[in-house]
């Protein structure tokens, strides 16, 4: 699976930002779509993921910031922030979680880089 994010950038703080990510290849047995991020001398964190049935999961400290929306069948997920904070910081990567013969997989992008600025 090859996983394409865009949407990254420069933006104020209180700004938005909206990051897709879709995927090509073996996509059809795609269970889950998401976002981790990681800040500059941080580890990578959960941010949010899309799972079967339009299921959503966000990290309980930026609940109310972001909205994940998306579309299995079409292997796309998007991810809309609000009110971006500087410590928002860093390169977001999309991550899907496929199903195969030995399990689930996990497939990670290149990443894309957001950059809040005070």
């Amino acid at each position: 699976v090859q996983l394409q994010a865009s949407g990254g950038g420069l933006v104020q703080a209180e700004g938005s930002l909206r990051l897709s990510c879709s995927a090509s290849g073996s996509s059809a047995s795609i269970v889950a779509m998401g976002w981790f991020r990681q800040a500059p001398g941080k580890g990578r964190e959960f941010v949010a993921s899309l799972g079967l049935n339009g299921r959503t999961f966000i990290s309980d400290p930026l609940k109310g910031r972001l909205t994940i929306s998306g579309d299995l069948a079409k292997s796309t997920v998007d991810l809309q922030m609000h009110s971006l904070r500087p410590d928002d910081t860093g390169v977001y990567y999309c991550k899907v979680d496929r199903v195969t013969g030995s399990g689930v997989v996990a497939d990670w992008g290149q990443g894309t880089l957001v950059t809040v600025s005070s």
